[in-house]
């Protein structure tokens, strides 16, 4: 059961290939993830037209680990969300599957992979 699926901004699916069944995850921060993700391109844009300009080595720096800290950001809401809805999900239905995928995503990220 999903109580928080009726508020949500978008539909998230899942297909494996592997197994007969596709589930369904309305996410409600997929809205947020999408801004988000348009802030981080914009400012990264950005960054690259300071290298361009060949603006100093250590503003650039800084700016980039704006950059890296907006995208870990982004990469903790989608985490949650995918815990929230997904996982609990999967666990709910014996999808150990989805539990090992979502062991082997935090390995990357956590840059392990």
């Amino acid at each position: 059961m999903e109580p928080d699926c009726a508020d949500s901004d978008m539909t998230h699916m899942h297909s494996h290939a592997e197994e007969s069944h596709t589930h369904h995850h309305r996410h409600k921060q997929t809205r947020s993830v999408l801004n988000r993700l348009s802030r981080a391109i914009g400012h990264l844009n950005a960054v690259r037209g300071m290298v361009e300009e060949g603006r100093d080595c250590s503003e650039v720096l800084i700016q980039l680990a704006a950059v890296r800290s907006a995208i870990n950001k982004t990469c903790e809401v989608i985490l949650k969300d995918h815990l929230d809805h997904c996982i609990v999900d999967a666990v709910e239905n014996g999808d150990t599957r989805a539990i090992n995928e979502l062991h082997q995503a935090i390995e990357l990220l956590m840059g392990r992979g």
